[in-house]
């Protein structure tokens, strides 16, 4: 079953290797759409694809990286945007 849903994140990353980490992650999982940095130091996170990919994604996200410290997620179902890939914003 085909699902999107919007992630934001909140903790302590090092940016460009918590990136890199999504972004390996979600191709990885067969997921598209997009991370980028918000201003507030959250990570906004939009992932579409099977149901299940995205739990695993979510699970991959609540882990982190050895450098990274997740204190929240806050999850919101989405409407499907049928992207082609996954790629980071840069605001």
């Amino acid at each position: 079953m085909k699902r999107a849903v919007i992630l934001y994140l909140t903790g302590k990353f090092q940016v460009l290797v918590f990136n890199s980490y999504i972004k390996e992650n979600a191709e990885r999982n067969n997921l598209r759409g997009f991370l980028r940095n918000l201003e507030d130091g959250r990570i906004e996170l939009f992932l579409e694809g099977d149901h299940r990919d995205i739990e695993k994604m979510i699970e991959i996200c609540r882990k982190g990286t050895r450098q990274s410290k997740i204190e929240k997620i806050e999850q919101k179902d989405e409407s499907f945007q049928y992207f082609k890939e996954f790629k980071i914003l840069h605001i």
